[in-house]
């Protein structure tokens, strides 16, 4: 038998060790959920400073106090359009996901780093959002920052097989 089921809404706490990459992208769901999320033991890296800093000025509030990060999550509609560049540190976890996020947000933004991350490449991120739709590019053919992408709420779904391998949790 098979059941299926429509969740409106999911509902718990995970705690988790004080990796970078965990800490990333609980800032960033914490962001586009709907409602508050609350984060315990986050790693307060500059690079996942950078990541809390780049969704504050897309409007969502977030208040770290007492060990805990508090994200008054806004919904994938309710980011808001920066009113400067966006600041990506010497993070490319940041710019590389939030380029992915900002892919379907109807709104353009620039976003740069620092001199040693102006000099990684993109196009392993930028390639597959442009077959998507999203108008994104960078300084020469490898896309290096800054960034300027105008995201599109019609991105098209594509196949596509990663070059090269994505970040992996080890083990402590």
């Amino acid at each position: 038998m098979k059941l299926k089921t429509n969740i409106s809404h999911l509902h718990g706490s995970i705690r988790v060790p004080g990796d970078k990459s965990i800490s990333h992208r609980s800032i960033i769901f914490g962001s586009l959920a709907e409602g508050e999320t609350k984060v315990y033991d986050i790693l307060r890296g500059e690079d996942v400073l950078s990541t809390m800093q780049v969704f504050r000025d897309l409007g969502v509030e977030i208040e770290d106090k007492d060990e805990v990060i508090t994200i008054q999550g806004v919904g994938m509609d309710g980011l808001k359009a920066p009113q400067n560049a966006l600041d990506m540190g010497n993070s490319g976890t940041s710019i590389r996901l939030i380029s992915g996020v900002l892919a379907g947000a109807d709104f353009e933004v620039e976003m740069f780093g620092d001199d040693s991350l102006s000099k990684r490449p993109m196009d392993r991120v930028t390639l597959p959002l442009k077959k998507m739709g999203v108008s994104i590019s960078g300084q020469t053919e490898r896309d290096l920052p800054p960034l300027h992408l105008k995201g599109t709420k019609n991105l098209r779904p594509i196949q596509y097989e990663l070059p090269i391998a994505s970040a992996r949790l080890s083990q402590p």
